[in-house]
């Protein structure tokens, strides 16, 4: 599942959550949500990638996210990850490039919830530095990212 993923990895971390809702409806609450703070966090980590020249795309403006549009196959698109892997009912991997590192989200269905993961891989000395400087942001992040992933579908 998402072991080969994790194989390497300079930062890993699993968070889980208890939710009813379907590995389909939690995936898109979780990449669909975008609160404004987390979009001007967004803009504040454009700006940090173009100063130290890192390959960057621009702020994703990511928004609601239907749960019959969540795709599982590799190449996929979730919000502005690309699919790794995936089943359905069981995972999805999602990933990020960037030249100084590759990072990967990682849902997987658990008994009665969901575990939420974060793999780093640094690429270059700019990666340690990157992550260190977005790392206590990630975390509340996440956090949201979690709740927004549990709570039932309007």
């Amino acid at each position: 599942m998402t072991e080969p993923f994790a194989d390497g990895a300079d930062y890993v971390e699993f968070k889980e959550i208890e939710s009813e809702n379907s590995l389909r409806e939690f995936v898109a609450g979780v990449f669909g949500w975008s609160p404004a703070w987390v979009k001007a966090l967004f803009g504040v980590r454009y700006l940090l990638a173009k100063a130290l020249r890192l390959d960057t795309a621009s702020v994703p403006r990511s928004g609601r996210l239907r749960p019959e549009d969540v795709g599982f196959a590799p190449g996929d698109r979730v919000a502005f990850f690309t699919v790794r892997a995936g089943d359905p009912d069981r995972y999805l991997v999602a990933g990020v490039d960037d030249s100084h590192l590759t990072g990967y989200l990682t849902v997987e269905a658990v008994p009665r919830g969901f575990r939420l993961g974060t793999l780093v891989h640094f690429h270059n000395r700019v990666g340690p530095a990157y992550f260190a400087l977005i790392k206590p942001f990630h975390h509340l992040v996440i956090r949201g990212m979690l709740k927004a992933g549990a709570a039932r579908p309007a």
